[in-house]
């Protein structure tokens, strides 16, 4: 039975937490997040310090970032989600964007992988952009064989939840879709 989560939106309340498990051994500090966030000036210095701190003004700007999973209270995993206008361009996928979310990156501290928490991951983001009014979640995962862009997830695991194939973005990365009907 796999470990039952629980999440909290990074927040400025909630930041000391996405730090930690950023920041932990093993833990995805070498991008902060930012791959799919970082505007052309914020490329010019693309070193984990920096991208940190550009992803640490989001969150204390109130931007939405993502979410942090929770296993009795200790952060363990990290889902990006947020509206797509928060991103910069090169995601693919629709362009009118209004209510329209994106999950570009999943994460799982090491001791708690291959116990199929993507799929809570996935499930929670999709709770989540409904919550905040969005009418479709928009993820670009690869297939499992991928040699990159494994960080945004598998295809297997966003048909299992209900996403539908809508084209691809270059040659690994697939565009899907979930219809977030309000609850």
């Amino acid at each position: 039975m796999p470990t039952k989560l629980t999440f909290k939106p990074v927040t400025a309340k909630t930041i000391g937490d996405f730090e930690a498990l950023f920041g932990a051994r093993g833990g995805p500090n070498w991008c902060w997040c930012m791959a799919w966030r970082a505007t052309s000036a914020e490329l010019k210095d693309a070193k984990s310090p920096a991208r940190k701190q550009q992803m640490l003004d989001r969150i204390n700007d109130g931007v939405p970032v993502g979410l942090l999973a929770y296993d009795r209270g200790t952060p363990v995993a990290w889902v990006s989600v947020a509206p797509k206008e928060t991103f910069q361009k090169g995601l693919g996928g629709l362009k009118d964007i209004d209510k329209v979310w994106s999950l570009t990156c999943l994460w799982i501290a090491g001791d708690h992988r291959k116990q199929g928490l993507s799929a809570q991951l996935i499930e929670a983001a999709a709770k989540h952009a409904r919550k905040h009014k969005g009418t479709v979640l928009e993820a670009y995962p690869v297939d499992p064989d991928s040699p990159s862009y494994r960080h945004m997830g598998f295809v297997p695991a966003f048909k299992r939840a209900g996403f539908v194939a809508h084209g691809m973005e270059g040659t690994r990365r697939h565009v899907m879709h979930l219809a977030l009907d309000p609850k």
